[in-house]
């Protein structure tokens, strides 16, 4: 491990840094501002949505058309730059909104300046300030420990792993880790990007930002794309002027051609979705850190939760005390002190104090601070005398049949059960406090909709499994009997099986919560964790996708994809449904997209192999994508629909994309041979060409649009209608040869009805006898 720097200067414990002082280090720049964002810069927003590879040939084709002087074909310009526009806006509002309710929910420290303790911004922290340090914070940068009271602390974030490490005064910490036991006061030393971490990051490189599964299949079609596009386009090209000699001819249909194959918007729709789902979540106060975490969300087939503060409320009060040899006022008055003494603000430690009763009257020679691994808490008096208080399971050595069936009886009700014992060096039971807490009242609901939508909901947590079975009962989790106590599991113990047969684990160490997420995954699930405290941050890491619930640990907060701010787990399922809605709606427009992608790309080798001209030029396509790709896919995006991800992206995409292309391909085919053998003009054939193009569109739209009901019928007839328009109207405008020329009538008439039964066929056909025997994973 590299050694941190000694401090500047000596700050006193008792007065900090003065105002002035703090100033001097401001402007020297000697402050905690931290590289990491959670939300890209508008600039880089902005580069991101203009700076593309499909921009560029855009941009290229657009001038080499301006060159030729048929400007109406510069109108395919209009859906790309309305494209740029429409999904900057929407990253850019979303960015806003998650930097407003980040900025909420910035972590604050404690420190001492000026002889008073002040909350400052963890960015807002100077070089060689003293900053308080409780169990569940986040280090937040590197330091030496000035003052300990039983600092432990977990470096598994730098050195990968997970062991405690005690701290005592002068030793090293480290910003990224976080402690697990005990208070401190720990002068910085090193902050913002001379920390440690930071210094490593930025060696390794810059961090690398997760891709969802949607990004990464659309970003796999885009790579075959670009060693498809420039090479088919360069021999079209070639073979278009050398049969012609018109240059300008071989440019719009080589143009067309390209523009065809290119699904600008398919990677911009799913940004913006993903943009818009996480605008739509902070809304309801629940802080996004990773845009891609609300697919894998979506995915998610297990589900795990801690007991206390997701599926109870968290606030404990202790309802009976039972005490052996010891009056109730003496097993109060330890329980006191050792609150006081370890200075422990958990939930227990806030029931205990609640007592309000006079702590035991001895002084403290040493704190035992709690840790969840050891399951207890303590102190050693000035005359050796060690008082303890934790689990009954975990610090009674030899437990009578009375206390045992005690203990078991009050879990069996629900009850958290705390054992109080004196060690001087035998060991003394003194009493056990029965403490409760109560299940959310939405809980029962919310998780029955969670499992009607096939998510499988575990509880793993540090309590005695008895009371947490009792505790899934109430919330209709489990049956209450499928439990097991994992301080029986040893290291022989095969995991994976453990995953298989239990829903409820108890008595579960930090590590073996992560251990036990491991198994989940390593036999094929997608695993959520849900978590309050520091003792669910190992476990958070390991899963795919994490959501904390604010207020308790900044490790967990830190450590999680989403952060429940307004500390309601009801909230769940609305972004269980945000995540699906984003999933189901891009594969369902996806379709849309590489319909013509697909199409353009054999009509592009077909021409090279027949040495004619590409059958319709770049102004003649663009009232067709805008009315049947561009305009409803943005709506349909919006859509709700909440059923489960099938998980078969490419199957759901080719069921439509694959048949609307044949068609496309077979009749374009058919009138391109019919226009040569009757001597069709060229507009004629090609605006018959881009006729039928938009009718299949059309039957590929109300294919996806399905259930059809009145807002999308509504869209569909009004888009159907200005496609109608355009055919009747603007013929100068794309250069489109009007429908109302009687002498072609019936053949758009026959367009019209043969493109539907067409299109269903092939639907049928390639359902049947292509899709059903292809391995789409």
């Amino acid at each position: 491990m590299v050694k941190i720097k000694k401090p500047n200067e000596y700050t006193s414990l008792d007065s900090g840094l003065t105002a002035a002082q703090v100033d001097a280090k401001v402007k020297a720049g000697l402050t905690n501002v931290q590289i990491k964002k959670l939300s890209r810069p508008i600039p880089k927003i902005l580069a991101d949505n203009l700076f593309t590879l499909f921009n560029f040939l855009n941009l290229v084709i657009a001038i080499l058309i301006f060159w030729t002087g048929s400007y109406r074909n510069l109108f395919f310009l209009g859906p790309v730059i309305a494209n740029i526009i429409i999904g900057s806006y929407q990253e850019i509002r979303a960015k806003v909104t998650i930097d407003k309710i980040s900025l909420v929910n910035a972590a604050t420290f404690t420190v001492t300046r000026d002889g008073t303790e002040q909350d400052v911004d963890i960015a807002d922290l100077v070089e060689d300030d003293i900053v308080s340090i409780k169990r569940g914070d986040t280090i937040p940068a590197d330091g030496i420990v000035r003052y300990s009271n039983g600092l432990q602390t977990n470096e598994s974030s730098i050195t990968g792993e997970a062991d405690t490490i005690s701290k005592k005064v002068d030793d090293e910490v480290f910003s990224g880790s976080f402690a697990i036991a005990g208070q401190a006061k720990v002068q910085l030393t090193q902050v913002g990007q001379e920390s440690f971490v930071s210094k490593i990051s930025a060696a390794v490189g810059k961090e690398k930002r997760s891709v969802s599964v949607l990004m990464k299949i659309i970003n796999n079609i885009i790579k075959i794309l670009t060693y498809t596009i420039i090479p088919v386009g360069l021999m079209l090209f070639f073979r278009s002027f050398l049969k012609s000699g018109d240059i300008s001819k071989a440019i719009l249909g080589t143009s067309a051609s390209v523009i065809g194959m290119i699904p600008e918007g398919l990677v911009l729709l799913t940004s913006v979705a993903l943009a818009t789902g996480a605008y739509n979540l902070t809304k309801r106060r629940i802080l996004v850190r990773s845009l891609s975490a609300i697919e894998t969300l979506a995915r998610v087939d297990v589900l795990c939760l801690d007991k206390t503060g997701t599926i109870t409320t968290g606030k404990l009060t202790v309802k009976k005390t039972k005490t052996y040899g010891a009056s109730e006022q003496q097993v109060q008055a330890i329980a006191q002190k050792i609150v006081d003494a370890t200075q422990e603000t958990n939930a227990t430690a806030l029931a205990v104090r609640a007592l309000k009763a006079t702590p035991l009257s001895k002084d403290v020679k040493e704190v035992i601070p709690f840790s969840s691994e050891t399951k207890y808490s303590g102190f050693v008096a000035d005359d050796n005398v060690r008082y303890i208080m934790g689990a009954p399971e975990f610090i009674i050595k030899n437990p009578t049949p009375e206390v045992t069936k005690t203990v078991e009886d009050a879990a069996e009700h629900g009850f958290r059960v705390i054992a109080i014992l004196q060690e001087d060096p035998q060991q003394t039971l003194l009493g056990l406090l029965m403490i409760s807490d109560e299940v959310r009242k939405q809980a029962p609901d919310t998780f029955n909709y969670l499992r009607n939508q096939g998510i499988d909901l575990r509880i793993i947590s540090g309590d005695n499994p008895v009371t947490v079975a009792n505790v899934a009962a109430q919330a209709g989790i489990a049956s209450g009997k499928n439990y097991i106590d994992m301080s029986t599991v040893t290291e022989k113990n095969d995991y994976h099986d453990l995953v298989k047969k239990y829903k409820i684990f108890g008595r579960v160490r930090p590590s073996q919560k992560a251990d036990l997420i491991k198994a989940m995954q390593d036999n094929g699930l997608t695993v959520g964790m849900t978590g309050d405290g520091v003792n669910d941050v190992l476990a958070m890491r390991q899963s795919d996708c994490s959501i904390a619930i604010a207020g308790e640990s900044d490790a967990a907060e830190a450590s999680a994809d989403f952060v429940l701010l307004n500390r309601n787990f009801d909230s769940m399922i609305f972004m269980l449904n945000e995540g699906r809605r984003v999933i189901n709606n891009v594969e369902r427009v996806a379709s849309l997209f590489l319909i013509k992608t697909i199409y353009s790309v054999v009509l592009s080798i077909i021409f090279i192999i027949l040495g004619t001209g590409y059958p319709f030029q770049p102004s003649q396509l663009t009232p067709i994508n805008a009315l049947t790709v561009g305009i409803p896919t943005f709506i349909l995006a919006l859509e709700p629909n909440y059923t489960p991800p099938a998980g078969r992206f490419m199957r759901n995409v080719m069921e439509i994309a694959l048949p609307a292309a044949i068609c496309n391909i077979l009749l374009i085919m058919t009138i391109s041979i019919l226009g040569n053998h009757l001597n069709f003009s060229y507009d004629t054939t090609s605006t018959l060409a881009v006729f039928t193009l938009g009718l299949i569109g059309y039957c590929a739209l109300i294919s996806i649009s399905n259930p059809l009901i009145t807002r999308k019928k509504v869209m569909i007839s009004i888009s159907f209608a200005l496609f109608i328009v355009t055919f009747i109207f603007s013929g100068n405008a794309f250069g489109l040869q009007s429908i109302l020329n009687w002498q072609y009538t019936y053949i758009y008439v026959a367009l019209l009805l043969i493109s539907w039964p067409l299109f269903m066929f092939m639907r049928e056909v390639l359902g049947r006898r292509v899709f059903s025997k292809i391995n789409w994973k």
